[in-house]
C-alpha cells in the first residue's frame, strides 16, 4: 500500500498484542493537513487525533468526529483524495474466499476489514478503518497476497464479514424435512448457547440451525404466515400466525433468544453485530420439495431483540381469481377494467389483506404475449413468467417514484405499482394512466369508496382523479371453515367489494365529496358493500357469522 494513501505509517514500538504503534508521517501534522487539505481537518485536529485515547486503534472514527459529516461522505472525501475506489456496497465474489479461510474473524471483525474478490494476484480488501497500515501488512501475512484497498461503510464491511464466513462454514442452505420441533432439539442448542459468545460463531453450531430449521419446518406444516419470536422479561415466546390468527407454539429458555437471532440475520445477510438499530433482509429457503420466500424484519426491545419472519410458500400460491374466492360478478367488472388499454385500477386494504395476491391473480389474466407487463415492487413476492419486476431498493435511490419513472421509459402496455404511499409515486401513476397505460396499484384504505379522498389527501388533483381512476376493489380475509371439520377454520378465502367509478362518482369527486358521500351514492347505483359478499359466503357455508362479524364490525 503506497505511503500517500494513509496518514499512517509503521513505526518500531509494539503494543502488548504485538501490533504496531501509528505515528504520523514525518511527524508533520502540517505536512499532512497540507496533503489532505479536502478532508477539512487542521494540523492541531491531527496532533489531537494523534495523542487521543484509541487514536492508535480507530484514528479514522475520530477524524471522522472531527470532520464534522457523515462517515459515506468522509470515505467519499477520502477517495477523491488519495484515489483509492469507494464501494458503497461492495459485492463477496467467490474468488475472496481465501480471505475467510486464512483470516481469523475477529481479526476481519475488530479492524473492519473483509475480503471482496482477487484480481490480477492480489486481494481486493474492503475497509471501513482506513488509516491502518500495520493491519493491512498483517493482512498481507495472513494472505501471502498484496492487498489493494477499497474504502467501504462498517455496515457494508460487517455484512460482507458475516457472508464470507458463513461461506466458509457451510451452513445449511436448505432446510431438510424434519420432525416437529423437541424438547430435545431445544436443549442441545441451549447447551450450545452456554458455551459460546462469539455471535457468528454461534449462529454456526450445529445445534441452533437445526433449532431454527425446525421452527421454520414447524411454521410451514402449519400453514404460518408470519414467526414472531418475542423475548419477555423472563420468557421467550415464538408465536405463529395461522389463518389471520396469532397464537403461542413453543417457548424455548430465553437464553437461546440471541441464537436465534443471530441465525436468522446471518440467513438473511443482516449485520449481526447489530443489536440496538432496527433491520429488515430477505432470502428463500428449500423445505424439501418447497421453495420459501421469507422477510425478516428485527427491531430492538428493552429484553432482547424482536423477530417476525413473513413466509410465503411459492408452492401453495394460487394465483387465480376463483382460488382467492371471488364472486364471479365482481371478477367479470374487475377483469373489464383490467383488458382496458389506459386508467388506473386500486386495490385497497389493510397489511395482509391479500391485495397484492389479488392483483397478481388479475395479472395473470393478461395475455402477456401482445402486452409488455411491467411491475414496481417492495418486495417482489410473486414471480410471474413474462413479466418484467423491479425491487424497491433505498440505499440505491430506487423507490416507487424513482422506479415507476424508470419503468416509463421501457415502453409498458401494464404497470403494477406495489403501494402508492406519497403524492410523488401517486402523480407518476394517475399520469401514467393518463399517456396510455394501464396502472394497477395497492392504496391502504377501509373501503373502496374512502380510496378517492386518500387521493386527494394525498394532494392528487380533482380532475386528475377524475380522468384516470376506472375502479376500485377493496378486500378482507376470513377464515374458511373446513368441511371435513365442522366449525374448525382451514385456509382464508377473500371478502370483497367494487367500486366503479361513474359520471355521478366524477361529479361528487370533482365537488370533494367525502367518503360517506361517495358510498350512499355509490349504494345507489348498485355498489355492493363487502358485508354483503360476506354473508354471501356464510349463506354457501363457506364461513360464519361469527367470522364476519371479528373481521367487519
Amino acid at each position: 500500500m503506497a505511503d500517500r494513501k494513509s496518514l499512517f505509517k509503521k513505526s518500531p514500538g509494539k503494543n502488548g498484542d504485538g501490533r504496531e504503534n501509528a505515528s504520523l508521517v514525518r511527524g508533520e501534522f502540517e505536512f499532512v493537513a497540507e496533503q489532505f487539505a479536502d478532508l477539512g481537518l487542521t494540523a492541531e485536529q491531527l496532533r489531537t487525533v494523534a495523542t487521543a485515547e484509541g487514536g492508535d486503534d480507530h484514528p479514522w472514527d475520530l477524524m471522522i468526529q472531527l470532520m464534522g459529516t457523515d462517515e459515506q461522505t468522509a470515505l467519499e472525501r477520502l477517495s477523491v483524495r488519495t484515489g483509492l475506489p469507494f464501494e458503497l456496497e461492495p459485492v463477496l465474489d467467490e474468488s475472496a474466499n481465501g480471505f475467510y479461510e486464512h483470516v481469523p474473524p475477529d481479526f476481519a471483525r475488530t479492524h473492519m476489514v473483509a475480503g471482496i474478490r482477487t484480481d490480477g494476484g492480489a486481494m481486493i480488501v474492503a475497509a471501513a478503518q482506513p488509516m491502518q497500515p500495520s493491519v493491512f501488512s498483517i493482512l498481507e501475512d495472513y494472505l501471502r497476497l498484496p492487498i489493494e484497498i477499497v474504502l467501504a461503510p462498517r455496515a457494508a464491511v460487517a455484512s460482507l464479514t458475516n457472508r464470507g464466513y458463513e461461506r466458509r462454514g457451510d451452513l445449511v442452505e436448505e432446510i431438510v424435512e424434519e420432525m416437529p420441533l423437541d424438547a430435545s432439539a431445544i436443549d442441545l442448542a441451549a447447551g450450545a448457547v452456554g458455551k459460546q459468545t462469539d455471535l457468528l460463531a454461534l449462529a454456526r453450531q450445529t445445534p441452533v440451525i437445526r433449532l431454527v430449521n425446525m421452527i421454520l419446518f414447524e411454521a410451514l406444516r402449519r400453514r404460518a404466515s408470519d414467526v414472531h419470536i418475542h423475548p419477555m422479561e423472563n420468557r421467550l415466546v415464538i408465536r405463529l400466525r395461522v389463518d389471520g390468527m396469532l397464537v403461542d407454539a413453543f417457548s424455548p429458555p430465553l437464553s437461546l433468544a440471541p441464537a436465534i437471532s443471530s441465525r436468522l440475520k446471518v440467513m438473511t445477510e443482516l449485520d449481526i453485530a447489530n443489536r440496538h438499530s432496527p433491520q429488515d433482509g430477505q432470502t428463500t429457503v428449500r423445505i424439501g420439495s418447497k421453495k420459501v420466500d421469507i422477510r425478516l424484519s428485527v427491531i430492538p426491545t428493552i429484553y432482547g431483540e424482536r423477530v417476525v419472519l413473513r413466509l410465503l410458500d411459492q408452492s401453495t400460491t394460487q394465483l387465480s381469481l376463483d382460488s382467492l374466492g371471488m364472486d364471479p360478478k365482481i371478477q367479470t367488472q374487475l377483469m373489464d377494467m383490467v383488458d382496458r388499454p389506459n386508467g388506473m385500477v386500486l386495490v385497497t386494504g389493510p397489511t395482509g389483506s391479500g391485495k397484492t395476491t389479488t392483483l397478481y391473480a388479475a395479472l395473470d389474466r393478461i395475455d402477456r404475449t401482445s402486452r409488455n407487463v411491467m411491475t414496481i415492487e417492495d418486495p417482489v413476492e410473486y414471480r410471474l413468467e413474462g413479466i418484467s419486476q423491479m425491487q424497491v431498493n433505498p440505499k440505491r435511490n430506487v423507490t416507487f417514484a424513482t422506479g415507476l419513472r424508470a419503468l416509463l421509459r421501457q415502453d409498458p402496455d401494464v404497470i403494477l405499482v406495489g403501494e402508492i404511499r406519497d403524492h410523488e409515486t401517486a402523480q407518476l401513476a394517475v399520469q401514467a394512466s393518463l399517456t396510455g397505460h394501464l396502472v394497477l396499484a395497492t392504496l391502504h384504505t377501509n373501503d373502496a369508496p374512502s380510496a378517492i379522498p386518500r387521493l386527494i389527501d394525498i394532494g392528487l388533483e380533482h380532475y386528475l382523479v377524475t380522468s384516470s381512476l376506472l375502479g376500485v376493489l377493496a378486500q378482507r380475509l376470513l377464515r374458511k371453515i373446513d368441511p371435513d371439520n365442522e366449525g374448525e377454520y382451514k385456509g382464508r378465502l377473500a371478502v370483497h367489494e367494487l367500486l366503479a367509478v361513474s359520471d355521478t362518482i366524477r361529479s361528487l369527486t370533482a365537488q370533494n365529496a367525502d367518503g360517506v358521500t361517495i358510498y350512499k351514492a355509490a349504494v345507489e347505483e348498485g355498489f355492493e358493500p363487502m358485508r354483503t359478499d360476506a354473508l354471501r359466503k356464510v349463506e354457501q357455508g363457506l364461513t360464519d357469522q361469527a367470522e364476519v362479524f371479528r373481521v367487519l364490525h
